[in-house]
């Protein structure tokens, strides 16, 4: 198996991931569809010695000893590649994540204008969310990249593995990746505030030490950034409280509001023309009525009210009402749109041009004027 080739075959198609795993061809997922290879099925003779022809010692050494290794690496001229090698069933299976050497622009990747409007925040804590492969990474470096080709800052990143590799502009980046760099994104995080960091950014926050630090960043007057796998706004509310013990519950959602600066949520629709995906983005901004929304527990379900209501002042936008601009646009089919919208009757009626008389929302919407 000549596992460059593979990779250059998966470059040229714009595939996102390769999987390569005994007894099956290798197979690309493009545009969120698998697609097999026309290749012979893999061995495992032939997956060892990729392993071998890739992984450094180091990595070797963890993989045998937990059967399992996340890294990151590069062929020139080519691309750089996230991967996770682990076992199933006693043989070798392996995953490639394709990652560009340059960072995409906001115009690129079709992000709206409000994201870029809050990589100009001066402190507190942006989460960026959405299921694997939404382009929640993608986001965050076209972000840091803005920055530091805009401002003067010292940026800090701890990633597990460094994925996008960015260069000094007018700003000053370090990243440190888990197992190489530092142990972990606890130990790491331990450290950073004495590094001088303007903005911090956390590959993903996995458990409580890391949300705690974070927030304590946050809290201190440092911009951080991180991403978690939740769906929506409400979801991250909820999940960053259930880090945390009940009893700690008041307190944390109190430290939260003051903290938060914005969730961006992502999801990706097929393009209408059948080729590429295009992201369609729920933005919370956390403005005092989203402050009070999530202080109050019981209130925490209001806030796709609040994004709702915020489209024009704030730069805010519910999913749905971001697909709608996109079906308009001509960019995604209606079946699509209804597949991925977060309310589809309600979404459907609203393409019938019917409106329920209690939800004066999309009348805010549709009159324009927002940063989207």
């Amino acid at each position: 198996m000549n596992v460059i080739s593979i990779l250059e075959k998966m470059v040229q198609t714009s595939a996102s991931d390769l999987h390569l795993k005994v007894g099956a061809p290798p197979v690309l997922r493009v545009d969120g569809v698998l697609q097999p290879l026309d290749m012979p099925p893999a061995n495992q003779e032939e997956l060892v010695k990729v392993a071998d022809q890739i992984l450094t010692p180091r990595q070797k050494k963890i993989f045998d000893d937990s059967r399992e290794v996340d890294f990151g690496f590069g062929i020139p001229g080519l691309s750089r590649f996230r991967c996770n090698f682990y076992v199933q069933r006693g043989t070798i299976s392996m995953v490639f994540r394709r990652i560009p050497f340059s960072v995409p622009g906001f115009e690129e990747l079709s992000l709206p204008t409000a994201i870029k409007d809050l990589s100009y925040s001066p402190r507190g804590l942006i989460l960026v969310t959405g299921t694997v492969g939404s382009g929640k990474s993608t986001t965050l470096a076209a972000m840091i990249q803005h920055m530091n080709q805009n401002s003067r800052k010292s940026i800090i990143t701890i990633e597990d593995p460094v994925e996008f590799l960015l260069r000094d502009d007018k700003s000053i980046i370090s990243q440190r990746e888990v197992g190489m760099d530092t142990l972990s994104f606890q130990e790491g995080l331990r450290h950073v505030l004495r590094q001088d960091p303007d903005v911090i950014l956390i590959g993903e926050i996995r458990d409580v030490e890391t949300m705690q630090i974070a927030l304590m960043a946050a809290d201190t007057g440092h911009l951080v950034l991180s991403t978690l796998h939740t769906t929506d706004s409400a979801q991250t509310v909820n999940r960053v409280i259930s880090f945390f013990q009940p009893h700690q519950h008041e307190e944390v959602r109190f430290m939260l509001a003051s903290t938060l600066r914005a969730v961006i949520s992502m999801r990706l629709l097929p393009k209408a023309s059948g080729k590429g995906r295009v992201p369609a983005t729920e933005i919370m901004v956390c403005t005092a009525a989203v402050r009070d929304y999530i202080t109050d527990a019981s209130k925490t379900q209001s806030i796709r009210i609040a994004i709702q209501e915020g489209v024009n002042q704030y730069g805010m936008q519910t999913f749905d009402q971001s697909i709608m601009r996109l079906y308009k646009q001509e960019q995604v089919t209606l079946e699509d749109a209804l597949k991925h919208c977060t309310n589809p009757s309600e979404f459907s009626l609203r393409v019938k041009g019917i409106e329920a008389t209690s939800d004066k929302t999309w009348e805010l919407f549709e009159s324009g004027g927002a940063k989207l």
